[in-house]
């Protein structure tokens, strides 16, 4: 528990079921907080204490801003939740990313605006692919830059609290602190354990090898395909590193999937894609890069996961060299949405080539979770335009005036311009794989958004 007097306080507010209690939860590192899709759940305010680096601060939990009658109680529950942004120093304006931006929270970022108090706009529920527009819909709210979080799965969290730290102008703290523990929640973020999904078409030996890693014959393993039914989560370490390692069911395609039991399977195995942070392909080396292996390969794609192939029963080949090359080639050539992704040839019933596998899922996740300077990326925008310049809409030469990553997990980009709608899918082609060469990153998604605006941080600097 924090041992020093907060240094400031910090308000979390937001309309109903935005997830701010979970918020609560995960930056006070208790279940003070109830959590429930009920709206209203919260009705009073709560405080909690957190570790942001050196300080400490006071979270202060708040009911979901709502309209109501004079005397209501949803009226008396928008007063507590007015009250506590006016005692605290920082409002942490919460919008739910997956239901976009609603008339509501326009409304109370108005609210928000006119305390005079800074903001710092945070998109809960940005895990996965759903919660993609409503996170860029947010630049609407005037609140500045959001940051994108998972409250629930821990995601952001790190990112989260270097902006409130910059708003209350304690950064110089974290400065001094980084050789150290620069903050329970950064630390948090950077050793829970890395999630990892195996996956893959029925009898590929996504059970054998997670008994592999594991070194216990955990999962029921056989010929017969469709043996796993649930994707199970099993936690372990490897050379020091904590992983969540998750076993799914074989993902076949839909006109296959007949039986009830099968369809809920395949159901969880997507889910748990949406859940993990590198996903293992498992891909039979007789029988490679299939239609169904590339349909699960564009899924984890889209759905915004960092991918390592594994090609599984290696043993079985004499010519190793050459069938390597050959299936290098083939990957770029069918993955062209993941450039460089790794290949890892495996024997799961052998268990060769395990350390290369996770030694390969371990630098794809990093590359995953890598984040670049704003003063970087417009250097390269400015040599990247000069190369090769934007074309012209109606006469007039398209201009990119602004870029910056507001998030990783993978890492995505904004880019500000003058005509969005108008830029060729080619050019965005083109921006994408440069980027991906100017700054290493090979075999991970990389989403970049385009938006019709100046500068979106010049409000944040004159703000504070």
């Amino acid at each position: 528990m924090p041992s020093q007097d907060p240094v400031a306080t910090l308000a979390i507010v937001g309309r109903p079921n935005v997830g701010k209690s979970t918020l609560f939860n995960r930056l006070t590192h208790t279940r003070a907080a109830l959590v429930s899709d009920m709206p209203g759940l919260t009705r009073d305010r709560r405080d909690g204490l957190a570790e942001f680096g050196a300080q400490t601060l006071r979270i202060i939990d708040t009911a979901g801003l709502e309209d109501g009658k004079e005397g209501s109680i949803a009226r008396r529950m928008r007063e507590q939740s007015e009250a506590a942004v006016a005692s605290a120093d920082l409002a942490l304006f919460v919008i739910d990313s997956r239901a976009g931006v609603t008339p509501d929270d326009e409304a109370f970022a108005r609210i928000v605006r006119s305390s005079g108090k800074p903001v710092v706009l945070v998109a809960n529920k940005c895990e996965g692919h759903a919660g993609e527009s409503g996170f860029y819909d947010a630049y609407q709210l005037g609140l500045g830059s959001p940051v994108a979080i998972s409250a629930e799965h821990g995601e952001g969290i790190g990112e989260l609290i270097e902006d409130v730290q910059a708003a209350l102008g304690l950064q110089d703290d974290l400065t001094e602190n980084q050789d150290g523990d620069a903050s329970s929640a950064k630390a948090d973020d950077d050793h829970r354990p890395v999630r990892v999904a195996i996956v893959g078409r029925p009898n590929a030996g996504k059970s054998t090898l997670v008994n592999a890693l594991l070194q216990d014959d955990r999962m029921i393993t056989g010929p017969e395909p469709g043996l796993t039914r649930d994707s199970v989560a099993t936690d372990f370490s490897w050379q020091s590193r904590s992983i969540r390692l998750f076993d799914t069911a074989g993902l076949r395609r839909k006109p296959k999937v007949v039986e009830r039991a099968e369809k809920l399977s395949n159901s969880d195995a997507v889910r748990t894609i949406r859940l993990a942070e590198v996903v293992v392909l498992m891909v039979d080396v007789e029988r490679p890069f299939e239609h169904q292996d590339l349909t699960i390969a564009g899924l984890v794609a889209e759905e915004g996961r960092a991918l390592v192939v594994a090609i599984n029963k290696w043993d079985l080949i004499t010519d190793k060299q050459q069938k390597l090359r050959e299936l290098r080639e083939k990957a770029k050539e069918k993955l062209t949405d993941l450039p460089g992704i790794q290949i890892v040839p495996i024997s799961a019933l052998s268990e060769k080539g395990l350390d290369k596998l996770m030694k390969a899922v371990f630098a794809t996740q990093a590359i995953w979770n890598t984040r670049i300077g704003t003063p970087k990326l417009n250097r390269w925008l400015q040599d990247a335009t000069a190369r090769h310049a934007p074309p012209a809409a109606s006469g007039r030469r398209i201009k990119l005036r602004y870029i910056s990553q507001p998030t990783s997990r993978p890492p995505t980009f904004a880019i500000f311009c003058s005509k969005p709608k108008d830029l060729p899918k080619s050019y965005l082609r083109y921006l994408s794989n440069a980027l991906r060469d100017a700054f290493n990153l090979p075999g991970v998604p990389i989403r970049l958004k385009l938006r019709k605006s100046d500068n979106p941080f010049e409000g944040d600097k004159k703000r504070r």
